[in-house]
């Protein structure tokens, strides 16, 4: 097995998950067949009770795994899939750690963050990455591994020590590095500034790891001298300096990395120069090309509570950009915050009501995605309401398609005070119920999620007869 870290420098949000699954990608392309691991640095199990402020969106796995956003990237570029336990967690870590402490498997030592909680992330790792996720018999050749959060961040020292040790075990051929970090352009004076990304690589060194490549994202393509002045002062090769620069759309990004001969450099580190083929990303470039070329409009309203980041619907947006192109037209997004649309904001903001309307009314579609909590509920089911009596296509996901139907007990059966006993326990019309293995104590890892086969006890109600 070799692996690939990805790690990250400077700020967050630079786009390493792009940059992992782009890394993926470009091996699977070369031949190889490849498996990838998050690793999140916070202290919550999974992802499940954050908020989509907090995180981004919540990616749900085929096993009902509650993961970070990126494995969402990973499954879509890769096509793969993956399991919970390709999300690593500070808290999956220490709890783990801590239960083999209660049995006794630690034989009276003295419990600590070094040798025991690194040796755990280092078996963690080892037994998820030969775990097939594309079908096929048998581990795969490349684990990718993206380090989440940015080098120097406290909570991230355990992951960073024992990726160092692990470096050390699988040996220099089977471990290559990916960096990837800011070079800034301040506006004043238009120039690429380098020292924000030495600062980083000396930070990553003295903790220990040494890149192999440098993935500098920046607005425009980096500068000879530039590459130059990295490479003299962050010890890695002028050939493996890449530049991550603004793209007209995602599916550039392998593109870019097969251009500036990415794959090559990663082949190398990984001793598999002479194995892997060249990259065939044909398909790839002309769905790209495709995706630019557009221009007849499609517009959708998606009506929700998170609509100020737009991270919190990612898999529906990706779902929806995919659709488009696929049908040959741009896809416009027309964000509306479901709580504008409700009576209350008319006397609050009347300017956003009035907004939040003229959206839904000049959509083709309109799209209401999941949520939690009764704030906005009101709002969606008037959006409901719209488009089923205007015919417009509706598609309600998770609490959306929830709201479809109280909407239509409440409009179309005459059942007024018709909801779900999530947001209204004592409703005489509960027309949405807690599934049986619900908590209503505890909200982490109780819902019924994945896919997962649903048995009918009789044949007699309507969705068994549809």
């Amino acid at each position: 097995m070799k692996y690939v870290l990805v790690t990250g420098g400077v700020v967050s949000g630079l786009g390493k998950g792009v940059t992992a699954s782009s890394i993926g990608l470009i091996l699977k392309a070369c031949g190889l067949r490849v498996t990838s691991i998050k690793i999140d640095p916070y202290l919550n199990t999974d992802a499940g009770t954050m908020s989509p402020f907090e995180h981004g969106e919540v990616f749900v796995l085929d096993d009902g795994g509650e993961v970070d956003l990126d494995l969402g990237n990973y499954e879509r570029f890769l096509d793969i899939t993956l399991t919970r336990d390709n999300n690593i967690t500070t808290g999956k870590i220490y709890q783990s750690v801590i239960d083999k402490e209660r049995k006794g498997d630690y034989l009276g030592q003295t419990v600590q963050v070094v040798p025991h909680v690194t040796d755990a992330i280092q078996e963690w790792i080892e037994r998820v990455a030969i775990i097939p996720v594309d079908g096929e018999e048998g581990p795969a050749d490349v684990c990718v591994i993206e380090l989440g959060g940015t080098i120097g961040d406290i909570e991230s020292m355990p992951f960073i020590e024992a990726l160092g040790q692990f470096s050390y075990r699988v040996g220099a051929g089977n471990f290559c590095l990916v960096h990837v970090s800011l070079v800034p352009v301040l506006s004043v004076v238009g120039e690429q500034k380098t020292k924000p990304t030495q600062h980083s690589v000396r930070g990553l060194r003295s903790l220990g790891l040494t890149p192999n490549i440098l993935a500098c994202r920046s607005t425009t393509e980096l500068d000879g001298n530039v590459k130059e002045k990295l490479s003299r002062f962050c010890h890695v090769p002028l050939e493996n300096i890449i530049t991550l620069y603004d793209v007209t759309n995602i599916w550039r990004v392998p593109l870019l990395l097969q251009d500036q001969k990415a794959h090559e450099a990663i082949l190398k580190s990984l001793n598999f120069k002479g194995y892997a083929l060249k990259p065939v990303l044909g398909e790839w470039t002309s769905r790209a090309d495709l995706c630019d070329m557009l221009h007849d409009p499609v517009r959708i309203a998606m009506v929700g509570k998170y609509t100020g980041l737009k991270d919190s619907y990612l898999s529906v947006l990706k779902a929806l950009l995919h659709a488009s192109v696929a049908c040959y037209r741009k896809l416009c997004v027309d964000w509306v915050p479901a709580s504008d649309l409700e009576d209350a904001a008319k006397k609050e903001n009347p300017n956003a009501y009035k907004s939040a309307w003229n959206l839904l009314k000049g959509a083709d579609a309109v799209l209401v995605p999941g949520g939690f909590g009764d704030r906005g509920v009101e709002g969606k089911i008037l959006a409901a309401k719209y488009a089923r009596e205007n015919r417009i296509p509706y598609l309600g996901i998770c609490l959306g398609m929830q709201i479809s139907v109280i909407e239509f007990a409440r409009s179309v059966l005459g059942l007024q005070d018709a909801n779900s006993t999530e947001f209204d326990p004592n409703t005489q019309n509960p027309c949405v119920i807690f599934m049986p293995e619900g908590s209503k104590t505890h909200m982490g890892g109780t819902m019924r999620l994945g896919s997962r086969r649903t048995y009918f006890q009789g044949m007699s109600s309507k969705s068994a007869k549809l």
